[in-house]
């Protein structure tokens, strides 16, 4: 009994030894069963969206999952549940179909590189996929063992996997943002292209056609640059202490100097310029055996630009302060036209000082010029091209002011030559008693001591160089330049006056301009915002809070030269008081320079009314462009800037439109040796 009863007991143990056994290889076989079942329905779910083929709907796909994740719940820790979410959120479902299908990082591709590179790195990005499709089939088939260790491989993986994800987009990203920065400066590049005047551009502008040959004055380029280069290399050579070589250097440069010469093309070269070129290439072969240094070249072609870029600044200062300094000079020829004017009207008897008509002085009536000028000559063609082209002369009445020096040369020329039925009155501007210095701010100001010593004082420092030497012309001295802003005091019976400088000329009849509606306004001009810099900011210091609260600064400029004034309005509204305001205002110059411009800009600031351009164009006395059918078609052509018409400097294509006033045939004019 005891003996089957060990014998009984022995088997009921092998039995449950052997049913233990069963129960681990069911379980094991089930938990590979359940991974299968989970990476073949993940796959089959991305089957069914690729295909409608598959005949398998989305309840069959959803209850594969649910039974999936059911019983990896079972088999896996938390963090492996986690990446697998991750990876599945980040990169799709995952799958074979996937990887057949290329789906890799973009870090593992080359582009640009050297073939051999890019194979190796093509290799390496195979063998990464083929490793991890190896890694994920063995999981999928159970031929990972089901401990930790697999599951950090198949953690690693997923890891690997959403990391290559990450960084691919991330590269693309980059590349995205790359291309519209260049996008972008491509655009830029094109507008500012497109801003370029080729007008103004240099001579050696590649945009101008005379360089559209790239081998044109390739010689005398070649010379030039042997001759830089030949000067670098005499520096080295002295510090290296090689006299030799740097004496032969010297003397090709000298020869290849006197060969270039003053020559700009090489038509302009000699013969033996080609054997120079030879001779100086030998050299500057020998000298960049011995003495070339990369470093040290730089350092001196660096110094030689920077004492050429200084030696131009100061010839343009120089120039600068020559043409403001021809600007101001008044020629010989006009000189001794006024004081031979001035001799002969001081021998009259007084009653034959008078003009004719003087009742038409203060008609209303009638079209009234204001003109106040110190030239004679420039006087003169400003009447003369008035009268010539009006439709009826004897309704045009000019007021003429100048100074105390020129009153009897102005007098005595249009006593001579009266402008036909025209009326015509000189005034002096010494005798307007009531413009003095307690009444006028700028009268005031031109009197005080730091005045005196801005303009006068001739070793004054300035900061801003030669552009100081625009504002000290004597124009700013004179009371003529701001009489205009006390019209209704010198013409009290006039409802209206049209301004005129004398730089102008007259082309039309400007009767039309009396019957112009100013909307209540009281100056009348042409605006000259065509460009940025006429605009208020370029006269006015905005950084003044006086001016930026009161001003626009992009504001439209307009111009002197022609002007009709209301002076009904302008004595309505006290154009004069605001005038004075401001000028006591600038008595340190902190809210413009000199001048009558900015004063007048800021007190007709919302007061004028803009004329149509064809009624005066300007700018013939600096700018060389100006259309010549606009010239030819407007009313009035105005010579502002230094080039007046009168002086030596004159641009020669505009001085015709002014010379065909003037009789040079006149004996006053004939012996002041005038010519045109």
């Amino acid at each position: 009994m005891a003996l089957k009863r060990g014998l009984s007991s022995v088997g009921v143990q092998r039995s449950r030894s052997s049913g233990s056994r069963l129960r681990i290889v069911i379980l094991f076989f089930f938990s590979i069963v359940t991974l299968l079942v989970f990476f073949v329905g993940q796959g089959l779910y991305i089957s069914d969206e690729d295909s409608v083929q598959s005949g398998f709907g989305e309840q069959n796909v959803d209850w594969r999952e649910r039974l999936a994740s059911q019983s990896i719940k079972n088999l896996f820790t938390k963090e492996v549940i986690d990446v697998l979410s991750t990876s599945t959120a980040d990169l799709g479902p995952l799958s074979l179909d996937s990887f057949r299908k290329g789906n890799l990082s973009t870090s593992w591709n080359f582009i640009g590189v050297e073939s051999s590179v890019a194979d190796k790195a093509t290799s390496q990005s195979n063998q990464k996929a083929t490793d991890l499709k190896q890694e994920i089939s063995q999981v999928k088939e159970g031929k990972l063992p089901n401990d930790d260790h697999s599951h950090d491989m198949l953690t690693n993986t997923l890891r690997r996997q959403l990391r290559d994800n990450r960084r691919e987009k991330h590269v693309a990203g980059l590349v995205q943002k790359d291309d519209e920065a260049t996008v972008k400066l491509e655009n830029a590049a094109i507008e500012r292209s497109k801003a370029v005047d080729s007008a103004v551009l240099g001579k050696y502008n590649m945009w101008r056609k005379e360089i559209d040959n790239e081998n044109s004055d390739s010689t005398v380029r070649l010379m030039s640059d042997q001759i830089i280069v030949a000067k670098v290399y005499i520096i080295i050579a002295s510090m290296k202490n090689k006299l030799d070589l740097r004496k032969e250097l010297q003397i090709r440069l000298k020869e290849s100097q006197h060969a270039l010469g003053e020559s700009t093309t090489d038509a302009d070269l000699p013969h033996s310029a080609s054997d120079k070129i030879k001779a100086m290439e030998k050299v500057l072969a020998k000298a960049r055996e011995q003495l070339y240094d990369c470093k040290l070249m730089l350092g001196k072609l660096r110094a030689m630009l920077q004492a050429s870029v200084e030696q131009v600044m100061s010839l343009k200062k120089d120039s600068m302060f020559l043409s403001q300094l021809a600007a101001k000079t008044v020629p010989n020829a006009i000189h001794c036209l006024s004081m031979r004017l001035t001799i002969e009207y001081y021998l009259l008897p007084a009653e034959k000082r008078k003009f004719p008509r003087s009742e038409n002085l203060e008609n209303p009536n009638l079209y009234h010029y204001a003109l106040f000028s110190d030239n004679v000559l420039a006087a003169s063609v400003v009447v003369n091209s008035t009268i010539m082209n009006a439709k009826d002369p004897s309704k045009h009445i000019f007021h003429l002011v100048t100074d105390k020096l020129n009153f009897g040369a102005m007098n005595m020329w249009f006593l001579l030559n009266p402008p036909g039925k025209a009326t015509i009155n000189v005034e002096n501007v010494d005798e307007f008693k009531w413009l003095n210095s307690s009444y006028c701010p700028v009268l005031r100001q031109l009197e005080t001591a730091a005045m005196k010593e801005y303009y006068f004082k001739a070793d004054q420092p300035t900061n801003s160089g030669s552009s100081n030497l625009k504002y000290r012309n004597p124009k700013y001295l004179s009371m003529l330049n701001h009489l205009r802003f006390y019209l209704p005091l010198v013409y009290p019976k006039l409802d209206k006056i049209l301004f005129l400088d004398d730089d102008i000329v007259v082309q039309k009849d400007l009767t039309g301009l009396w019957s112009v509606d100013l909307h209540g306004k009281v100056n009348g001009a042409v605006e000259t915002c065509g460009e940025s810099f006429h605009r208020f900011d370029k006269y006015l210091n905005f950084s003044n809070p006086h001016i930026s609260q009161n001003f626009d600064p992009n504001a439209c400029g307009w111009a002197y030269g022609m002007n009709m004034f209301d002076l009904k309005v302008w004595r309505k509204k006290d154009i004069t008081g605001i005038y004075h305001k401001w000028q006591n205002m600038n008595e340190d110059r902190a809210l413009w320079k000199l001048g009558t411009l900015p004063p007048g800009l800021i007190t007709f600031y919302g007061l004028t009314h803009p004329l149509q351009k064809s009624w005066h164009v300007l700018g013939l006395g600096y700018n060389p462009n100006v259309d010549k059918k606009e010239i030819e078609s407007a009313a009035v052509i105005h010579y502002n800037g230094n080039m007046k018409p009168w002086l030596e400097l004159a641009m020669t294509k505009y001085r015709s439109y002014w010379t065909k006033y003037i009789k040079y045939d006149h004996p006053y004019l004939h012996s002041c040796k005038f010519s045109e």
